[in-house]
Formats: C-alpha cells, structure tokens, sequence
C-alpha cells in the first residue's frame, strides 16, 4: 500500500488545478463562439494531430500475444508454458513478414506471430501502419538479471504491483502521482488549442495519465457527454426548477472551495452544451464498430471526438481508453483469446475509422499495461513480471521494420543516448 500523497502536495495540486480553472472561466460567458473556433480551425485543418492510448489493465501476458513461429523459436516458447502455448498450426494465418533481426545467439533469423484472436490487425501490420516494440517495461536505468538480483541499480518502485505499475506507466511515479505523461503534454498542447478544455480527453474513467500541471482532463463517457441531473432538462418537469438549481450549482462564492465549484459546474455545463452540439452536428462515421464491446465503444467515442475536433477548436489531442481483465494468473487459455479478439476488434475499427476520417496518418494509437507476465506458466495462467511488448498503430507509423541496426538506433530512438549503448537492447517487428 502506497503512503498517502503529503497535504501540502494535495493542496498545491488542486490550487494549481484551480487558478488554471479560473483562467478557463474568466470570459463572460465560459461558452466559446463556437463559430470564430470553427473558422480559425478551418484554416489549418490540416494541422491536427492526436495519440490515442489503450491501456490494459491488469498485465497482459506478451507471451500469447506476440507469439514465437520460427521452429526453434517456438520450441523453447512451448517448452516454458506447455500448457498455455497456442498450437504453432494455429498460428499459421497470422504469422508475420518479415523476420525480426537481428538473428538468434544460431545465428538464425526469427519469426513471430500475431495471437489467432489478433487476426483482424493482421492487415493492417501488412500495410505498413503497425508495428511491435519489444522489451517495453518501467525502467530507470538499464539493468542486466545480475544487477536486479543483487541488486546493484536503481530499480522502478514497487514493481509487480498492480496499482503502483499502473501509475508509473502513466506518470513514472507510483501510486500517489498528481500528474501523468498525457496531461503533461496537455500542459504543452493547450495553448496551441482553440479551446483548451478539449486538449485531454479521457474516455476510461480515472486515470492519473490525463492529469497535468495545469491541463484538466475532459471526460467523456462513451454515449457522449454526460448531463448534469436536473439542469440540462427540466426538474420535475419544470424549468424553472431547473433554472433555480443552475444558479444555485454556479453561484459565485467568497469562499475558494465553494466559488471553484461553482466554477466547475459552469465548466461541465458549458462543456455539455458545446460537446453535445459538435457531436451531433459532425457526420455521421460509417465505419462499423462491433456491439458488446466495451473498448469498441470507448474508441469509437475518441472518433466522434476527432470527426468534431475543429467545432471544438481542437488541433493536438490526447486519448485515454482503457480495457480491463488482464491480469490472468488462472483461465488464461479460455480469457485471453476473448481478450484479444476484443481489442483487434475494437482497434481495426478505430484504425479504419481515422481512414475514413481523413486523420490516419495525424492518429497514433499504442498499447500500455501494467507490466507483463511469466513466460513460464503457473498451471493454466501466467503470474506478474516485469517487461512485456507493446503495438503501436496508425498511418504515420513505419511499421513492419526488420529492426534497427546501430548505426541507425540513435536516429530511430534519440534518447536512447542517455543510455550505456553496451546495454540497450530493443527490436521492432
């Protein structure tokens, strides 16, 4: 259990939260011309750009997601989870062109395969606009399984924790962060935005990602913007109940705890108005989405929220979506096909959607889990580890690389330079 955040920092964070607030409310009226938004967007259009994080909860096993195919590859995969290993005859639809490099300690090239649930993503790896980034954890420094053991490096906090991982995906801290790597980037974005209570959109619910200094993340549920009871209809059936509790919920105050909350329902208010009325005057996208899929139903939202970026004054946006059920120490043969068939499923649409939309090659789209798992089975599931793989999507995206070669790793990956280049290992599919 992480200690509790300090008083002082708690206060800090919300005053500071609050003076951004402030800020967002200053005009009179909150509510944006609409119109001048629309127009100073229109003219660079062009311009936009967004990230769309899939974050799965719970640690998603890497093992049975990108799968081992080339024989000697696969024998060792299946000698270490015999009784989770998908059938390498399964695997033959899915499997992947080209061969990773560089090759084995034989001196053989290697081959993976997508998990047969996965099939739906398979197109889209063969058009060039996906790839896999292997050997992807939280790390402060390079560490070698002699320096873990010792240990003799600097490790991440709290690893193998669910809620102390999940937190240093999203904000490098553990549980307890105020700020995340999504609502940092708000910070910088916001200014560029017509309106930049838009900037951080989460789809998901609670998510510290989407939290930054002074960027407040908007969120959205995945039927649309959720009306404050009693105040964007009648109350009672009477609107003048309903206007008596809209100026009772955003009265001014002396007071800096209740005039902020007064400030933040005038925000949720006007928010309603303004999303209610982009989405509803954006076309219609008539890519399908599959039903009874919750991360269908998120993304689907994020591509409402691109189609009306420029009724909201939106040029540089950041997504949050979120699936949970990952974290499968039992079940994993029957849980996680259904698991990945949900997200090839729900991430296809999305992808083709931005094509339709005009906006593949201005949207990428990559996955984050707390950590991953075991290679080596724990009867029919996986338990906690620590680095895993993750896809990254979309038209911008230079996928299907054979790998990097030195020379071209600090071209590819400039950060990598803050690293001992005797120790960096990293591979793309």
């Amino acid at each position: 259990m992480s200690a509790a955040l300090p008083p002082d920092q708690s206060r800090r964070a919300f005053l500071r939260r609050a003076s951004a607030l402030s800020v967002a409310g200053a005009a009179t009226p909150w509510m944006l011309n609409l119109a001048s938004i629309a127009e100073a967007s229109a003219a660079t259009a062009n311009d936009y750009k967004a990230i769309v994080c899939v974050f799965l909860y719970g640690g998603n096993d890497y093992g049975n997601t990108l799968v081992p195919y080339d024989a000697a590859s696969y024998a060792a995969y299946y000698q270490q989870r015999p009784t989770l290993a998908h059938a390498r005859s399964s695997l033959t639809a899915t499997a992947l062109a080209p061969t990773l490099m560089p090759v084995d300690s034989a001196g053989a090239p290697r081959q993976f395969a997508l998990a047969p649930g996965l099939a739906p993503l398979l197109p889209i790896f063969e058009a060039g606009h996906m790839t896999a980034v292997l050997n992807v954890g939280t790390l402060v420094q390079p560490t070698t399984k002699l320096q873990y053991t010792n240990p003799s490096v600097k490790l991440p906090p709290k690893l193998f924790s669910h809620n102390d991982q999940q937190s240093f995906w999203q904000s490098t801290m553990p549980e307890g962060a105020v700020s995340g790597w999504g609502g940092r980037m708000g910070d910088l974005f916001q200014s560029g935005n017509g309106n930049a209570t838009f900037t951080c959109v989460n789809v998901s619910g609670n998510a510290v990602s989407m939290s930054g200094n002074s960027a407040v993340d908007y969120v959205i549920s995945p039927g649309g913007s959720v009306p404050l009871s009693g105040i964007m209809a009648p109350l009672f059936g009477s609107q003048a109940s309903s206007d008596a509790l809209r100026a009772l919920v955003t009265q001014s105050s002396t007071n800096l705890l209740e005039n902020e909350y007064s400030r933040v329902m005038r925000r949720s208010i006007d928010c309603n108005t303004v999303v209610t009325g982009a989405l509803a005057g954006a076309p219609a996208i008539a890519t399908p989405f599959p039903a009874s899929n919750r991360l269908s139903d998120q993304l689907k939202m994020v591509a409402r929220m691109i189609s009306c970026a420029g009724a909201i004054g939106a040029k540089r946006q950041v997504f949050f979506v979120s699936l949970g059920g990952f974290d499968t120490h039992d079940g994993l043969v029957t849980e996680h096909p259904v698991l990945m068939k949900t997200v090839a499923d729900a991430v296809s649409s999305f992808y083709n959607a931005t094509v339709e939309l005009g906006v593949a090659n201005k949207v990428t789209t990559f996955t984050a889990s707390d950590f991953g798992r075991t290679l080596a089975g724990n009867n029919d599931g996986s338990d906690h580890g620590w680095g895993s793989m993750h896809f990254v999507v979309g038209g911008a995206v230079n996928g299907k690389r054979p790998g990097v070669s030195d020379a071209d790793l600090l071209t590819t990956l400039p950060n990598l330079v803050n690293f001992n280049p005797s120790t960096r290992k990293i591979g793309f599919v």
